[in-house]
């Protein structure tokens, strides 16, 4: 933290396995802002981003300070609620608060969408390749079943596969199986479980195919066409009023969603959703946003740790909701049993008490009788709910909290299903009960049992059977699988067009191009011998003698291929989408087909004879025995390859023979830089990606967060599958190997 203006200020928080987080960065100089004006009004409140910062006196105290630890007294945490309720209302003059979209009947839901996460539309549960239809209700049984469910959903279907050609956010979209038509009956079926339906909006999307239209304009006309519940502003911190304009204009209200909070206060206003990315400390911190309006939702997302405890705890503290995102950009880091098994019984009662959620007489740090426990009280129509946190590592019972007395009502343990029996002391009712290490808790007071409270003390008593403590809080990596590829037949002779690669000992290091992740278990793929999926390689592996294409399969090869077999794949969107008809354009029979899935490309390989090659072959007959860095030697040349095409609308790849320098050791060619090739597929339960070599010519311009190109042989490009009309590409082509040494031999 550091001072400026008097204001004490901490820089957003960066977590270095998610780099797009440093987009947050330019909200500080706004976020500086905001934290001067809360000082201005002369309130001794530490306002950092997103956060406000608990009553000091529950901190957990150092070596140097001269008092023991105890709770907070109630004075004191009556002079830190007095203290935000006047941050509050001066923030409120301030920004000129307008509760109009809050009171918009159409988005009142989003006040109670608290477990939402974000899906990869590749995720094997959301879309059934064999059988080509989407499947909703798998996906949505198996998070029922795991953690309990969720209320809405975030559609992600472009990064970070965007950039590899030049479809933009929308041409991802509406190339999903079935198009808008088919993916809008997926949204129905989400509707109707109960699930509200988000999309992505990016705008960072300058550089490849331009739209013709305002973002605004396009993504609220698309969801629209959707039937979708809300937009998530990719890296934004605030949507424009723009959106929420347009959205109106077109009859259409949708929930605001950005990614990395509100850039002002003033964009509570719109937003009413946000995500949150947080700090976090052994004291609780209070949302910003939902302090400002307590119907304002905050998801909090934290996608790359392994342990949720924190997150979760705050969550529940604020009352808002948490991102239970697992699948990210095909990484799969899953909930573990605990964390799962906490989200589900929080959940059930964030949903029984949402109307207490949303009360703006709202206390945070409700005085608690132990230290290190911690409650936020939500006082409604008849009755309070508290929702309670145990930020120790032990468990910690008996007296808890302590209420004045009030004749007739009666309170309940929402969290372990049990009605709550108080002592009467000197005009309070005591009541007590046990709380698990780093664990949860919630209290119900009411004179008048509100609706469904029998059912949820029913469900309580019965998962509460069974404590938190006894779920697993181990976390493992999907073990991933190579899809099998059947050997060739021995050549009986030299085969036309192709380069024979002699048997070796290859030293195959490699590593994956993927923007996120860092080095963490379960980056990448997991080659045979490995333990778990992980970024870098470093394998010995022998290989056998085997011929490879010398350059990738043309335009006219694919041709030939067609007129013998006939073939026309079941899944033809996008299938050889830069022919007209079925031949190519003149003057293109010498360049790479692309446009083909890799479920085309084997098929033109068992048609010849051949298959596709595993990806150590690639590189052993690009590299040698030398671990040079591209096929032609050490340094880059740019002569030997195409050159990088960055415009928003992608040029044709090069003819296979425009550049002899770009040679590897064995005469082989095309390896680099022109188009992407397939190599092999890897399956975990969850997804499904490729393996692409070589990089390709075009690179759209404006963002970091396009598809990485792997110009250097030590690289590699990981391509997440969903479909064959989705998968395939006018950047990526293909060639073939076959077996063995001469069959003579």
């Amino acid at each position: 933290m550091e001072r400026i203006g008097g204001a004490l200020i901490s820089k957003p928080k960066i977590n270095t396995l998610s780099p797009r987080r440093l987009l947050g960065l330019c909200g500080v100089l706004a976020l500086v802002a905001q934290a001067h004006t809360a000082f201005a009004q002369d309130i001794p409140l530490k306002v950092s981003g997103e956060q406000i910062e608990g009553p000091s006196c529950a901190r957990i105290l150092t070596w140097q300070d001269q008092t023991s630890p105890a709770p907070c007294k109630p004075e004191e945490l009556g002079q830190w609620l007095a203290d935000a309720r006047s941050w509050r209302q001066g923030r409120r003059i301030q920004i000129g608060f307008d509760d109009a979209e809050y009171r918009r009947a159409a988005l009142a839901w989003a006040q109670s969408s608290f477990v939402q996460p974000q899906m990869m539309v590749q995720d094997r549960f959301f879309y059934d390749v064999d059988a080509g239809r989407y499947t909703v209700d798998r996906y949505l049984d198996d998070l029922d079943m795991r953690y309990g469910g969720i209320d809405s959903v975030l559609v992600w279907p472009t990064y970070p596969n965007i950039g590899i050609d030049d479809r933009n956010e929308y041409g991802l979209v509406s190339d999903m199986p079935g198009g808008v038509a088919g993916l809008r009956q997926a949204v129905a079926d989400f509707h109707a479980r109960g699930v509200k339906v988000f999309f992505p909006v990016m705008l960072w999307d300058q550089g490849t195919h331009d739209e013709g239209v305002p973002d605004a304009d396009a993504i609220v006309k698309e969801l629209k066409a959707l039937n979708a519940d809300g937009i998530n502003g990719d890296t934004l911190d605030g949507m424009s009023r723009n959106f929420r304009e347009k959205s109106l204009a077109l009859n259409h209200p949708l929930a605001l969603e950005p990614e990395v909070g509100l850039a002002s206060d003033e964009m509570v206003n719109w937003n009413t959703m946000s995500w949150g990315y947080w700090d976090y400390s052994f004291v609780p911190v209070v949302s910003r946003f939902k302090w400002i309006e307590p119907r304002h939702m905050v998801n909090i997302s934290n996608r790359f740790d392994h342990d949720h405890t924190d997150d979760l705890q705050h969550a529940f503290f604020n009352g808002v909701g948490f991102e239970s995102w697992e699948n990210v950009w095909g990484i799969w880091n899953g909930l573990t049993p605990r964390d799962g098994e906490a989200l589900r019984r929080m959940a059930l009662i964030e949903r029984f008490g949402k109307a207490f959620l949303v009360s703006q007489d709202w206390e945070p740090f409700s005085p608690m009788q132990h230290f290190g426990v911690f409650a936020s009280k939500w006082p409604g129509h008849d009755g309070s709910l508290w929702s309670i946190v145990n930020r120790n590592h032990y468990a910690v019972g008996g007296r808890q909290l302590a209420v004045p007395h009030r004749e007739g009502q009666r309170y309940y343990d929402l969290w372990s299903g049990v009605e709550l029996h108080p002592s009467l002391q000197d005009g309070q009712d005591v009541l007590s009960f046990g709380l698990e290490p780093d664990g949860f808790g919630a209290v119900l007071a009411s004179g008048v049992a509100p609706a469904g409270l029998s059912e949820l003390m029913s469900k309580a008593r019965e998962l509460n059977a069974r404590p938190l403590s006894s779920f697993s809080h181990a976390w493992t990596a999907l073990t991933q699988q190579a899809v099998a590829v059947s050997a060739t037949p021995f050549p009986k002779s030299p085969p036309w067009g192709m380069v024979r690669i002699p048997a070796a000992d290859f030293l195959f290091r490699v590593n994956g191009v993927e923007i996120e992740g860092g080095d963490d278990d379960g980056v990448d793929i997991q080659y045979p011998g490995e333990a778990s999926p992980r970024r870098y390689h470093d394998l010995d592996i022998h290989i056998s003698t085997f011929w490879i294409d010398r350059t990738p399969v043309t335009n006219a090869e694919f041709k030939t291929f067609l007129v013998s077999t006939r073939y026309h794949p079941a899944d033809d969107h996008n299938f050889l989408r830069d022919w007209s008809g079925e031949s190519y354009p003149r003057g293109w029979d010498e360049k790479p087909v692309t446009w083909v899935s890799i479920e085309d490309a084997r098929a033109y390989a068992r048609w010849a004879g051949k298959r596709l090659p595993h990806e150590w072959e690639w590189q052993y007959a690009a590299q040698g025995l030398d671990g040079r860095p591209y096929p032609w030697g050490a340094t880059m040349v740019r002569s030997n390859m195409p050159t990088p095409d960055d415009g928003r609308q992608m040029s044709p790849p090069s003819d296979i023979h425009a550049h002899p320098g770009g040679a590897s050791p064995f005469g082989v060619l095309d390896l680099v830089g022109n188009v992407w090739q397939w190599t092999d597929e890897w399956r975990d339960a969850h997804t499904r990606a490729a393996i692409v070599r070589g990089g390709s010519h075009y690179r759209p311009s404006g963002s970091r967060w396009y598809f990485p190109q792997a110009y250097k042989l030590s690289e590699h490009g990981k391509y997440l599958l969903m479909s064959p009309g989705v998968d395939r590409s006018g950047a990526v082509g293909f060639r073939c190997v076959v077996d063995g040494d001469l069959a003579s031999k």
